[in-house]
C-alpha cells in the first residue's frame, strides 16, 4: 500500500534530508556510500563517466506490481504511460510484467513494439495525431485510439476506410474538473486543449455511431499529473459515470474506461495517497458500472525509481551567494527549469563537513540553467559526486541537445550489474543527420 511509491529515500544513520516514507528501497547508503540495489553508484561512475541516468529495475519492478495488484479486484490493464520514460529497456521491464503501452507519437508506437508490448494492449492518446502515424497505428491493429476532437474522429474513419480496416476508439472527455497540480501539467479543465466538452459528447458519440470505419467502445478521462488527491478522480469519474449510463440508454455500448494516469509522487513532502486508497475509491465508486478499466499510470512507476549522477565542477561564491557548479544542466534535467520542481539532491558520499545553502547549477549559458536553488546540503569539493533523486520520469525523455551538449547515458541496475541501455552521445552524432548544401563548400 506504498503511499505516493516512496521515492528513493535514503535510509542511513546521518542524514540531511528526511526519510521519506517506509518499505523496502534500492536506493541506500551503505558505510555512507550510496548504492543503487547491489552496486556502489561511485562505482558506476567511475567506469561511465558523469553524468547519466541510474534506473534500478528492483523498484520499477515493485512500483509495477503494487499498482496492478491494486485493482485485483476489477478488470483492468495497465498501460504504461510511455512519455514519462520511453527506454526500450524500462518499456521491456513492463512488458515482461504484463504491461501494455499509452502512447502520444508514432514515435512511441515503435519503441513499444520494439520493446514487445503487444499492439492489442497499447492505446493511442494525444491531440495532434497525424494521417502518418494514424494509419502506422490502425496497421498494426492496436487496442484503441482516444480520440481528442472531431476532425480527428473525421480523419480516422477515412483512414480506415482507405486501409478496409475498423479500429476501435474511445473519445477523451474533457470533465472540466480542477486536478489542483501545477497549471503546465493541468489537462481536464475546460481551458486545456485536451478532450472533447463533456456536454457536447452525446452528439459525438452519435456522429461516431453514424461513421462505417471505426467503433466506438470507449471512453477516456485524463486530468492531469502529479495528482496528490483523490477528491478530483472521484469529481471526474462521477460525471463520467452519468455520461456512460446516458449513452447506454440510447444504445451506445462501453465497454472499456481510461482513467488516464497523473497520480503522483513524493518529491520533497507531497503526500498522495496510497494506492490501495486511490483503488479503493475508484473500485467503490465504479461498483455497479460493467466496464473494463484502463490506466495509464507514468511518473508514479518510474518517477522514484531512477536518479540523476553528476559531478561537481566548481565551487564559487559572489558577493556572498554560494554557487555549486555541476556538469549536468537543463538540457539533461529540465523539470526545475521549467516547472520550478524540487528534486532532492543527495551526496554519493556522506561527509562530516559543514553543511551550506547554495545554487546547484549547471555549465549552460543561461541563468535558468540550475537544478536547485536555495538548497541546504553538505560542503562540497570538486570532483565530489551528486544524485539529483526522483529523476526517473520526465528526466531523458524531456532531455536535448542545447548548447551542442551530448545527450547522457542511462543505466540500469539489475541486481549487483550496471547494464548501459542507452550510450553517451559523441560529438559526431550532433552532427550526423545534418548536411552542407555543396552551393557552401568551396572548391579546392
Amino acid at each position: 500500500m506504498l503511499r505516493g511509491l516512496i521515492p528513493p529515500a535514503l535510509p542511513r544513520g546521518k542524514k540531511l534530508y528526511k526519510n521519506r516514507g517506509k518499505g523496502v528501497h534500492f536506493f541506500q547508503y551503505r558505510n555512507d556510500e550510496l548504492f543503487c540495489e547491489g552496486i556502489s553508484v561511485g562505482k558506476i561512475a567511475q567506469h561511465i563517466g558523469t553524468p547519466f541516468y541510474l534506473y534500478s529495475h528492483a523498484t520499477l519492478e515493485r512500483h509495477y506490481r503494487v499498482f496492478d495488484e491494486a485493482f485485483a479486484k476489477k478488470r483492468h490493464l495497465v498501460c504504461y504511460a510511455v512519455k514519462a520514460n520511453s527506454n526500450i529497456a524500462i518499456l521491456r521491464t513492463f512488458a515482461q510484467l504484463g504491461a501494455g503501452a499509452d502512447i502520444v507519437s508514432g514515435g512511441e508506437l515503435f519503441r513499444s513494439l520494439q520493446a514487445g508490448i503487444p499492439p492489442s494492449k497499447i492505446v493511442y492518446s494525444g491531440v495532434g495525431k497525424t494521417s502518418a502515424e494514424i494509419e502506422y497505428a490502425i496497421k498494426e491493429g492496436i487496442l484503441m485510439f482516444n480520440v481528442e476532437s472531431a476532425q480527428e474522429l473525421e480523419l480516422l474513419n477515412d483512414s480506415a476506410g482507405r486501409l478496409g480496416k475498423k479500429p476501435a476508439i474511445a473519445l477523451r472527455i474533457n470533465p472540466d474538473v480542477d486536478p489542483q497540480t501545477h497549471p503546465k501539467i493541468s489537462t481536464g479543465l475546460k481551458e486545456n486543449k485536451f478532450g472533447l466538452d463533456i456536454k457536447e459528447a452525446p452528439r459525438h458519440y452519435q456522429r461516431a455511431r453514424e461513421l462505417e470505419n471505426v467503433e466506438a467502445i470507449g471512453m477516456s478521462c485524463h486530468i492531469g499529473s502529479q495528482l496528490t488527491k483523490i477528491e478530483p478522480f472521484i469529481d471526474a469519474l462521477k460525471r463520467i459515470k452519468v455520461l456512460i449510463g446516458n449513452l447506454r440508454q440510447v444504445g451506445i455500448a462501453i465497454e472499456y474506461l481510461d482513467m488516464g494516469g497523473g497520480l503522483g509522487i513524493t518529491y520533497l513532502d507531497e503526500e498522495p495517497p496510497s494506492l490501495t486508497a486511490y483503488a479503493n475509491a475508484i473500485i467503490e465508486e465504479l461498483k455497479d458500472l460493467d466496464v473494463t478499466l484502463l490506466f495509464e499510470p507514468g511518473r508514479v512507476l518510474v518517477g522514484n525509481a531512477g536518479i540523476l549522477v553528476t559531478k561537481v565542477l566548481y565551487t564559487k561564491t559572489n558577493q556572498g551567494k554560494n554557487f555549486i557548479v555541476v556538469d549536468a544542466a537543463m538540457n539533461d534535467l529540465i523539470r526545475p527549469s521549467f516547472y520550478e520542481a524540487f528534486h532532492a539532491i543527495e551526496p554519493v558520499r556522506l561527509s562530516s563537513r559543514k553543511l551550506i545553502t547554495a545554487d546547484i547549477v549547471g555549465p549552460i549559458c543561461e541563468t535558468g540553467d540550475y537544478l536547485a536553488r536555495g538548497r541546504c546540503l553538505q560542503l562540497p569539493e570538486r570532483g565530489d559526486l551528486l544524485a539529483v533523486m526522483s529523476a526517473g520520469a520526465y528526466g531523458f525523455t524531456m532531455s536535448s541537445n542545447y548548447n551542442s551538449r551530448p545527450r547522457i547515458p542511462e543505466v540500469l541496475v539489475i541486481g549487483k550489474k550496471a547494464h548501459v541501455i542507452r550510450k553517451r552521445e559523441a560529438y559526431a552524432d550532433l552532427s550526423r543527420l545534418e548536411k552542407i548544401p555543396k552551393t557552401l563548400v568551396k572548391e579546392k
